[in-house]
């Protein structure tokens, strides 16, 4: 059996081959899985800084991808635990034993060593570096210190640290101040953000949540929550979620209002997800499978007063929770999402009532999928108005923070 420094090390190797490790993570055991993902995301959340501690560690770059996966995990694990350095080393030893027929140990055995030796030294080197200081790609260091000056280094770091961990209240089942109680006699910590979002002060599995097997709770990260609040939908509406899975947004949207909702999703091996996620909290939704930018293959013709466009982008708003993406994303995918979006808007719009809401929604922080995206689509179309989310403002734009991930809203009213 594969134990939790090997499943890492495949984790990170899959990744280094453009691949995500999420098919790595479902093939190992469920014992090993937690910690082998919290061990592979820490490597990921320091890539940048472990791939430039390596070519100052190593003479030549190493072919074998598995042994450079392993000494990115062990130099994680080496700077957040230096009490364990013996342990950590030895064991990335015995790692390489059984890779490529056990020709790389004495080599990772040498670099580790080194590294612990003139540790000051690199890391020095590795605080001088901005890829390897902040972890990020250059080309998205850039886009952030352009577009956010001020605040680049803070959203940097955001996206290197652990997601928080928050809760929706399904209040068709419980109500704040119950489930607060139940949580604190289980000896569970929360700070009540609004009316149904509850931020843990720790994360834990959702088995030990209470009251989660019978649809009382759900983890949904407090930016996530705002969508089916902004898009302000009352009983009996026709709704459209344009892209579903796995149904977070979905499942709110019907604790909020008794809706005639639609649930539409393009990955036919993501759709049932929607399903599970809406049977445990008692509520039902028609779900299809469809391309929301080619109606013309689910659509009945019948408008829907309220469509919610959660498109597809970039992510970058939520890295911490997916560190993978930061290096399996190129710098021209953002204008390809782009593409995405402005295709799917269009074909979305004409299937909203007139007087009827559509919003806008991403978890990016890049304004080429945000306030340039809508401000293109509203050019386009005359009867596209934009209404406030909050304030006078007539968009929304989350970054990452302590309480939240990194999301985008505008609201649109069609006028005719």
């Amino acid at each position: 059996m594969v134990d939790t420094l090997g499943a890492a090390t495949q984790a990170i190797a899959a990744v280094m081959a453009g691949k995500t490790p999420e098919a790595v993570f479902a093939q190992i055991a469920a014992d090993v899985r937690p910690g082998a993902q919290d061990l592979a995301f820490t490597t990921l959340r320091d890539f940048g800084r472990g791939d430039f501690l390596l070519g100052q560690l190593l003479e030549k770059p190493l072919k074998d991808q598995s042994v450079h996966a392993l000494l990115l995990v062990a130099l994680a694990r080496l700077e957040r635990r230096p009490a364990d350095a013996h342990t950590i080393v030895d064991q990335a030893v015995k790692a390489a034993a059984g890779m490529a027929g056990g020709n790389f140990k004495g080599l990772v055995n040498a670099v580790l060593r080194n590294f612990l030796r003139r540790q000051i030294e690199f890391l020095a080197a590795a605080d001088a570096d901005m890829m390897a200081r902040w972890r990020h790609p250059a080309w998205w260091l850039r886009n952030l210190r352009t577009v956010y000056p001020a605040q680049w280094k803070d959203i940097a770091a955001a996206g290197n640290s652990h997601p928080p961990m928050c809760l929706r209240i399904n209040r068709r089942r419980t109500v704040s101040a119950d489930y607060c109680e139940t949580l604190a006699a289980a000896g569970i910590t929360a700070q009540q953000l609004d009316e149904t979002a509850l931020l843990l002060e720790k994360p834990m599995p959702v088995e030990r949540l209470p009251g989660f097997r019978e649809g009382q709770v759900s983890v949904q990260d407090w930016g996530a929550q705002r969508a089916a609040v902004l898009l302000d939908v009352w009983d009996g509406q026709r709704v459209l979620d344009a892209c579903a899975a796995p149904g977070g947004k979905t499942a709110h949207l019907l604790e909020l209002a008794d809706l005639e909702l639609t649930a539409l999703e393009r990955d036919a091996t993501r759709a049932p997800r929607i399903v599970e996620n809406l049977e445990r909290l008692g509520l039902a939704a028609r779900v299809k499978v469809g391309d929301a930018s080619q109606p013309a293959s689910w659509w009945d013709g019948r408008p829907f007063e309220r469509i919610l466009a959660d498109v597809p982008c970039s992510a970058s708003g939520v890295v911490r929770r997916h560190p993978d993406i930061k290096w399996l994303r190129r710098a021209g995918d953002v204008a390809g999402f782009a593409r995405t979006q402005a295709a799917i808007l269009d074909a979305l719009w004409p299937l909203l009532a007139p007087g009827g809401k559509m919003l806008y929604c991403t978890c990016s922080v890049f304004p080429q999928e945000n306030s340039e995206q809508v401000r293109a689509f509203v050019a386009r179309h005359s009867a596209a108005r934009r209404l406030p989310t909050g304030g006078d403002a007539t968009e929304l734009q989350l970054l990452p923070a302590a309480t939240h991930d990194g999301f985008f809203y505008a609201l649109l009213e069609k006028t005719s």
